[in-house]
């Protein structure tokens, strides 16, 4: 290897400044250098410096410079640096991937003592030596570090091997330590190898030998267990310094090593197992070398010096041009870089067995490797730049290389194929074959990722021409051979190698499933086989159809489109697979259906994300939804329940899809918890067997786990109590006799008769089962178990019953049985008959009735016939003996034998009419001779003609016929038999027959269908005379299309159509003919036409020729050029009357004129000889540019005319420049004057006489200078005259100046008038800098006017949008301000708003800025607290807006105390149902249930009012998203204890109803979770105690005090619930903050208490009502059953009560007459409005009810 010097990188400077370290990125796309300064620069591949970064100190107190860089690596990924710094610190430095990305630091290792030396191996591993000895390594991803192994000697160096697994260190004392992470199976020894007279600065470990160097000035290299090999001793060399640094080139076969001014190379031999030193690199005044770092590629190796130099250098062994496509660069005997020199893409090929490589081939489209050592081949894929490397004996390089397959190299040699795969070292199999064609061979290695399966690589291929062998190449298994029995020409195994797909010789395509052995055929003449990519479908061609196998498992299955050409490709790209045809020269794609083939694929590997994730991309249809259901199904047998609930949302059965979310959250919490697949836990399998309604399996599941409350929980959630209870029984469960309970009452109360029936038989209730089943209408099952049962037998008002049932029921057989088991044959029998059981009536009335079995008998054969069962009843029948009936019963059985046999039997004559069916059954099974016997006998002898006839025994049906037919019957019969004749093609006697029935037309037609023309003509001249002539055209054009023309003309000329014949002739290219029938046959004339028609046909000499021939051709030229056949009329004028041709030139050309084609009607005029022609018709339609270059070209004196022409023009259109250019082109000035004076234009006027016409100029001046005196010049007007005309005359520039000098204050409409035009010009005509400076200085003065908007258009003008903007707010344009800033800048959109706001803020304007910004005036308001203002605002605005800030006030007024007025706000404005709003309707309500004295009559219109709110916030609940929810609920609650609240108040103000107020009182106890306990039960107690209820007030208020006592100590954790056990009064009921009780009422109720308690006659317990339960709880003690509450008192309504129309809603009635008998009597107005709501509520009140109007 030589080095040559290619660029210095860093400049040396003049003094030490020594280059620290340096170090290549592993992808050798950057390279860093560290400069004495601790500055790190980063260079690209090609030498330029693109980047830098300085280095920090690990304590920023201890200064810049108080360490130095001691070494640096990149990693392996080459995105950080590590620096090594003497502060005893590491940096990693994040630098990112591109150029100029962020530096960051993203680990840093802190040390004890100095970092001396570094390498970065390995991902996440750094690896480096300390001043105290010891070798370290550094985690990056953990960021700790640890030792490997201590010395107590100074590290010098540290270098790895060639493959970064094993590192060496060079110590102070000499010593040189080995350490493997992986010894690769080298078996080499680790720890201390050698021990070196010197520091081993120098040190290197090549791929066979370690090299070793110091201050000795010798190099020694060592071998691989520390023995020396070879000593390089330079000690006695003067120019020889000490060795400082080495390097290993990357395939470790060269060695460099830096001393002074010198680089010293070492070169590996394999042949000598030496290495051999190349002459040395020596640069002058390059001083000592202090760095090296080799380019991981090999190509390049750098050099850093005492100096600050860094220099590159060039290496390579040798280098070559291949193909002019590609550059070979030798770096080393084993490594080779092979550079693309189109596209600059770089490849290294590097043997790893360091073997040398010989020659480099690149292949196969230019794409692939190949190169030979001499133990191995080399290949490679430059696309994916994998290489491989495998073991290959020579074989004199006869391989055959195939590179078909991407991943794979098919190497044939000496009949056996040898497969290698890119990138993997090892072969991947062998096999013999002699069949080296690639459609033979099919490999495919992990195409396509299947579930469960980690490698799948297969072969198939021929072993001879009919048999194939498949190879498992992973396992190096044979999985099974194909023989076939033709030969073989195409197989291809699919993507996951489990099909095969062969075609043999025969172009038979067969299929092959591996697993199964199964081989299939699949398609016969098959041209056309491939298997779409990335799929199993298969598309194929046959004959004219495309076929195409979606499902490739079911190949009977296949989709077919009709093609009209060849497939040619199979294309697969963006989502889309389409077919290529070629069909004929176009070609065509023919879409394939892409959701069958991506889902049916991610279906077959098992990919169900894939599946999931492809049908989310599809529209819903049918095909959808079933491709979702078909993935739920497998993903649900998978147990991938996160997909399987995707589904279910998909297909909307949001059921099954909440289920599996609720499974899903029970597994994730589940492995979230306890690690491992929460799918395995027994909850989730118990939950998925209740999916798949398995729920015996779900039981298993959970009693395995002894899980049997949740057995019994599922069981009794799905109502399946007889499992429930068996399995309670089954466990011995304490709940067994209370759950037996709730089953019989929940199914009586769910009306389940028959299982309650079932429930009381198992029980040996055998009574009241019977009445429970015919409670249920199943008296069938009753009775059953009557007949079972004796006892019930012998009780006849139970046997009454159930047959009263069971004949209601119409079971009459069940019922007969019944009776006859009790003896009642009569009622049996009746009951036998009814219920259509004949053979129990038939077998009782044996027995009792004997005289009654006939008449069963025909009964029983009725009922059959009727069922339809006629073999059946045939015998009944004949035991009956009603023949009829058995006849028609055998013939509707199609008994036919059996029928015959009967009908015989029979002696009268009404079985005639059976003969006819009988007898159509024999003729359609063709035994005639019974069928005409049978037809006879029944005097039907029509029917036996008919049956002959349709058999074609014509002969048979004649003798019939003439017995017994009319002629039209007769000739009806000819007719048909004619037809048939006809068919077996005996026309003649077909004919005969037509005609002897007077049918020749039928004839005639027969005739003309079969072509037989002549036959047609014979019978039309005999029969139908007038027509013959129109036969005669109508088979000549028969003919004609059939190409019989002779006979044709022969008929068009019979039919005297000559004209039909000639034209026949012509247009088949047969003139001649045509001719001679015109001459024959036509008139005079018609021969001459036939002849100019015949040699246009022709063409060219042979129609000049012809025409010649018949003296027609100048005749015939003028013809066609009056037709405009002018191409023709060329071509004979041109073959032989050349004079002609100008004269019909000039005929096309004005033909085309007409026709509007005027570039084309200039050629014809040109060609005619007639340009002017051309330029007028140029000039008549203003096509100027045509008319000139005609002019120029062919007729230059009429150039003059075109340009005055076309300056007229434009002067009329006020295009002076233009009109002038012509004028003076044309060379007529004095036009162009006289034009530029009539339009007052006297500067340009001027101009041209000044230029053209100077003689005229003084005459000219003269004149405008009377016309400028007219007009006279003074003062401002002068100056604005004088500015006009600097503008008209050009002088842009003084004009603006003139305008800007225009001062008048009298005027403001001139002066806005004059600095606008300055402006307009300067922005026109002038400089953007000077068009700025102009409308600068106009700007302010137009500001100034108050002509904010024209100054800011002007400063639009110029983009100048900011000064703009600040224009239109100086002149309070908001609207424009805005407008300008949104479309131009947004960012000045705040500024404008700001600028606004503030404006209305500063003038107060509250109510202007409501306008602007709602929100900002409504939250002004809010500051200010003027709340009525900001809600009076905030209504006019969306229902969203005002009750947001109805909510901050009603928050406000609630923390302020005010509940009241929060309750009137809501009144006012409504309740919305906002989810965001419930805590404040919560909080309201429980604020007023926390107010004192509200229990009077007096506070009724607040409880009313808070009843109302709450009646219509539940309303609107109802209505939206949230109904149903667990606030709704909450909601209806507090509006029922409100509807309490205002009806107590209600009822406190009328003595009579004080009792119903009590019972209100009382039913409030069980709502104490919403309402504060203690005030509560005080309020109920004292009710109570009012009307005298003592017993209840004693425990209310005794209740009341254990509460007040409580709350004292802050705990309800002492209350004794005894005195309400079995009441609905809740026991865990919210610790009130503090009593709702002064302490001196208190203390009264104490007192009063203790006194009651003393007296002996209070019963100190709840009254109970008929349910044996306290009277006021909704729900009975003993049967669970909760009862409807009053809405008058909250009490159970229980047996006289009133309903409402809506549901659940209900009063006692006693309670509500005494209501509305009360409201009638005091005319409360209270009282009315609570049944006023009620009625409202409950869907109105009961038609009882009175009315308060």
């Amino acid at each position: 290897m030589q080095l040559k010097h290619l660029r210095t990188l860093l400049t040396p400077q003049d003094g030490a400044a020594k280059v620290t370290c340096m170090a290549w990125a592993p992808n050798s796309a950057k390279f860093a250098v560290c400069t004495v300064d601790r500055v790190i620069l980063l260079y690209d591949e090609q030498g330029e410096r693109r980047d830098k970064f300085s280095t920090k100190p690990a304590d920023s107190k201890y200064g810049k410079k108080s360490y130095t860089v001691k070494s640096m690596a990149f990693s392996p990924d080459s995105t950080k640096i590590a620096i090594a710094q003497t502060d005893n610190i590491i940096f990693v430095y994040k630098i990112g991937e591109d150029w100029g990305d962020k530096k960051v630091i993203c680990n840093k290792f802190v040390q004890t003592s100095a970092v001396t030396c570094l390498l970065w191996p390995a991902e996440h591993s750094i690896v480096f030596g300390l001043a105290e000895g010891k070798i370290r390594v550094a985690n990056t991803k953990t960021n700790k570090s640890s030792t490997i192994y201590g010395t107590e000697s100074y590290v010098v160096s540290l270098t790895s091997n060639v493959s970064g697994k094993g590192i060496l260190s060079g110590h102070a004392d000499g010593t040189v330590v080995r350490y493997f992470f992986d010894d690769e199976g080298s078996g080499e020894s680790q720890g201390k190898l050698l021990t070196h007279p010197c520091p081993p600065y120098a040190l290197a470990w090549g791929s066979s030998s370690i090299i070793v160097a110091g201050c000795d000035k010798k190099i020694v290299a060592y071998g691989k267990e520390g023995h020396i090999l070879q000593t390089f001793d330079y000690s006695r060399d003067r120019s020889e310094k000490e060795f400082t640094v080495a390097a290993t080139s990357p395939s470790g076969q060269s060695v460099v090593l830096g001393s002074y001014d010198r680089l010293r190379v070492f070169n590996w031999s394999p042949r000598r197992a030496a290495w051999d030193e190349a002459s040395p690199k020596e640069i002058p005044n390059l001083y000592t070398i202090t760095a090296l770092a080799w380019k991981k590629d090999g190509s390049r190796l750098c050099a850093g010096t005492l100096c600050g130099g860094v220099e590159q250098f060039d290496c390579c062994l040798r280098r070559s041009i291949y193909k002019n496509k590609f550059e070979m660069t030798y770096v080393g005997l084993s490594q080779v870089i092979v550079k693309n020199l189109s596209t600059g893409t770089r490849v290294v090929l590097k043997s790893h067995y360091a073997y040398e490589i010989d020659e480099v081939k690149i292949m196969g489209r230019d794409r692939y490797l190949v190169a030979h050592t001499s133990e191995t081949l080399l290949l490679g894929d430059l696309g994916s730049n994998r290489l491989s490397e495998v073991a290959w004996q020579g074989s004199g390089g006869n391989e055959k290389f195939f590179f078909e397959n991407e991943t794979v190299c098919m190497v044939f040699n000496a009949g056996e194929l040898t497969l290698v795969e890119y990138g993997n070292n090892e072969i991947l199999g062998s096999v013999r074959t002699e069949f080296m064609n690639p459609h033979l061979i099919s490999v495919r290695l992990n195409e396509r990722r299947q579930r469960g399966v980690d490698d799948n690589k297969k072969l198939a291929y021929l072993i001879d021409i009919k048999t194939i062998a498949i190879v498992d190449l992973a396992g190096g298994y044979n999985l099974g051979a194909v023989s076939h029995d033709s030969k073989i020409d195409w197989l291809e195994l699919n993507e996951t190698g489990r099909k095969l797909l062969f075609r043999d010789k025969k172009l038979r395509l067969n299929l092959f499933d591996i697993e199964s052995g199964i081989k299939t055929t699949v398609l016969s003449f098959c041209s056309y086989v491939q298997w779409v990519p990335g799929s199993d479908v298969v598309v194929a061609q046959n004959r004219g159809n495309l076929c195409v196998w979606y499902n490739i498992d079911s190949p009977e299955r296949v989709t077919m489109f009709p093609l009209r050409g060849d497939v040619v490709d199979l294309e697969r790209t963006n989502g889309k697979t389409e077919v290529i045809v070629t069909e004929g020269v176009n070609t065509v794609s023919y879409t394939l259906d892409e959701g069958l083939i991506e889902f049916g694929t991610a279906i077959d590997d098992g990919d169900y994300h894939r599946a999931t994730a492809f049908l989310e991309t599809l529209e819903m249809c049918a095909e959808t939804e079933a491709m979702w259901k078909t993935l739920s199904k497998l993903s649900l047998e998978a147990r991938q329940l996160h997909i399987a609930e995707r589904c279910f949302a998909a297909l909307g059965d949001a059921s099954k899809a909440r289920f599996l979310n609720e499974t899903n959250k029970i597994a994730d919490s589940i492995s979230k918890e306890y690690g491992g697949d929460g799918t395995e836990h027994y909850q989730v399998k118990a939950r998925l067997a209740m999916l798949d309604k398995n729920y015996k399996l779900a039981e298993m599941y959970y009693l395995e786990q002894n899980a049997i409350d949740e057995v019994m929980e599922m069981y009794q959630e799905l109502h399946m109590w007889d499992d429930c209870i068996a399995v309670a029984e089954a466990k011995g469960h304490p709940e067994l006799d209370n759950l037996r309970r709730s089953y019989y009452s929940w199914l009586m109360e769910t009306n389940q008769n028959e299982k309650a029936g079932e429930v009381k038989e198992s029980a040996g209730d055998y009574m009241g089962a019977v009445n429970l089943y015919l409670k249920a209408g199943l008296p069938a099952k009753a009775a059953w178990l009557a007949m079972s049962r004796d006892e019930l037998l012998a009780s006849s008002d139970v046997i009454n019953r159930i047959t009263s049932a069971l004949i209601k029921g119409e079971f009459y057989e069940r019922a007969g049985d019944l009776f006859e088991k009790i003896k009642n044959n009569q009622r049996a029998l009746d009951c036998y008959r009814k219920g259509s059981a004949f053979r129990k009536a038939v077998e009782l009335a044996r027995v009792a009735f004997p005289s009654e079995v006939v008449k069963l008998e025909e009964a029983w054969g009725d009922y059959l016939v009727q069922q339809k069962q006629m073999d059946a009843a045939i015998n009944h029948y004949i035991e009956s003996g009603c023949s009829s009936k058995a006849v028609e019963a055998a013939i509707g059985a199609r008994q036919w034998k059996k029928a015959l046999h009967i009908v015989e039997l029979q002696e009268d004559r009404s079985s005639a009419k059976y003969y006819l069916k009988i007898a159509q059954h024999y003729a359609s099974i063709q035994e005639f001779e019974v069928a005409e016997r049978l037809f006879v006998k029944g005097d039907h002898i029509k029917d036996a003609i008919d049956m002959y006839t349709q058999a074609g025994r014509w002969e048979q049906a004649h003798k019939l016929a003439v017995k017994c037919m009319t002629q039209d019957e007769v000739s009806s019969l000819y007719i048909s038999r004619a037809y048939e004749l006809e068919k077996e093609g005996k026309y003649k006697e077909a004919e005969r027959l037509f005609v002897t029935v007077s049918e020749p037309d039928l004839a005639i037609t027969m005739y003309k269908k079969n072509r037989m023309y002549d036959d047609t003509i014979r019978l039309v001249a005999r029969h139908h005379k007038d027509l013959l002539q129109e036969t005669h055209i109508h088979l000549a054009k028969e003919l004609e299309v059939e190409g019989r023309f002779q006979e044709a003309e022969y008929h068009y000329i019979e039919g005297q159509d000559w004209k039909a014949a000639v034209n026949m002739y012509g247009t088949n290219d047969m003139w001649e003919e045509a001719y001679r029938v015109s001459k024959g046959h036509g008139p005079a004339s018609a021969h001459k036409q036939v002849a100019y028609l015949w040699a246009k046909n022709l063409g060219g000499e042979a129609a000049v020729k012809l025409l010649n021939k018949f003296g027609l051709l100048e005749m015939a030229i003028d013809f066609s050029a009056e037709n405009r056949s002018f191409d023709f009329a060329f071509e004979l004028a041109r073959l032989s009357m050349k004079e002609k041709i100008p004269q019909i030139h000039l005929k096309n050309a004005m033909f085309l004129e007409d026709e509007g084609k005027f570039n084309e009607a200039e050629v014809e005029f040109i060609k005619a000889g007639k340009p002017k022609e051309a330029v007028m018709m140029y000039i008549h339609i203003q096509d100027w540019s045509g008319a000139q270059r005609v002019a120029e070209a062919h007729d230059p004196d009429s150039m003059a005319d075109v340009l005055v022409g076309q300056a007229k023009s434009c002067f009329e259109q006020k295009d002076f420049q233009k009109a002038e250019a012509f004028l003076l082109r044309a060379q007529r000035p004095e036009l162009a004057i006289k034009y530029y004076k009539d339009a007052e234009m006297w500067s340009d006027a001027m101009r041209i006489c000044k230029e053209y016409l100077p003689n005229k100029l003084g005459l000219l001046q003269e004149e405008y200078e009377k016309e400028a005196a007219k007009k006279g010049k003074r003062g401002v007007e002068g100056m604005v005259e004088q500015a006009r005309e600097w503008e008209q005359s050009g002088e842009y520039a003084r004009a603006v100046d003139c305008y800007l000098k225009v001062k008048d204050s009298s005027n403001a409409a001139l002066l806005e008038k004059c600095w606008m035009k300055a402006a307009e010009l300067s922005i026109k005509f002038l400089s953007r800098e000077k068009a700025i400076d102009v409308v600068q200085a106009v700007g302010p003065r137009l500001v100034q006017l108050r002509k904010c908007s024209a100054a800011a258009e002007l400063y639009l003008n110029l983009d100048l949008i900011k000064e703009a903007v600040d224009a239109f707010i100086e002149g309070e344009e908001w609207n424009k301000a805005k407008r300008v800033a949104k479309e131009l800048d947004p960012r000045l959109e705040g500024y404008v708003d700001q600028c606004y706001k503030e404006h209305l803020k500063n003038q107060g304007k509250v109510d202007s800025l409501v306008g602007v910004d709602v929100m900002a005036a409504l939250d002004m308001y809010v500051e200010r607290g003027q709340w009525e203002k900001c809600i009076d605002t905030a209504s006019k605005q969306n229902f969203k807006v005002l009750h947001k800030y109805i909510a901050l006030y009603a928050t406000h007024l609630i923390k302020e105390g005010e509940a009241e007025k929060v309750l009137s706000l809501y009144a006012q404005h409504g309740a919305p149902a906002n989810p965001q709003n419930f805590n404040i309707y919560k909080r309201l309500f429980l604020e007023l249930m926390s107010l004192h004295d509200r229990d009077s009559a007096e506070a009724y219109r607040m409880w009313a009012d808070l009843r109302d709110f709450l009646h219509l916030l539940c309303e609107n609940l109802t209505k939206s998203s949230e109904a149903n929810s667990p606030a709704h609920e909450d909601f209806e609650q507090m509006l029922v204890i409100s509807h309490y609240y205002a009806t107590r108040s209600a009822a406190k103000g009328i003595d009579q109803l004080s009792a119903l107020a009590a019972k209100l009182s009382i039913s409030l106890l069980r709502h104490t979770e919403f309402i504060p306990a203690d005030k509560a039960f005080y309020e109920a107690g004292l009710a109570a105690k009012a009307v005298g209820w003592e017993n209840m007030a004693f425990i209310f208020l005794n209740r009341f005090l254990d509460l007040a006592d409580g709350i004292d100590e802050g705990t309800l954790d002492a209350l004794d619930h005894t005195d309400f056990q079995d009441t609905d009064i809740p026991f865990e009921v919210p610790l009130p903050s503090k009593l709702h009780i002064s302490v001196e009422k208190r203390e009264e109720i104490r007192d009063w208490v203790l006194t009651v308690s003393m007296d002996q006659r209070v019963e100190q317990v709840l009254p109970r009502d008929e349910r044996d339960t306290y009277e006021a709880s909704l729900v009975a003690a003993n049967t669970g059953i909760r009862s409807l509450p009053c809405i008058i008192t909250g009490y159970p309504v229980l047996r006289s009560k009133i309903e409402f129309k809506r549901p659940g809603m209900a009063a006692n009635k006693d309670d509500w007459n005494k209501f509305l008998m009360a409201t009638k009597t005091t005319h409360s107005p209270e009282c009315q409005d609570v049944l006023k709501f009620i009625a409202h509520w409950c869907g109105g009140l009961p038609s009882a009810g009175y009315s308060f109007q």
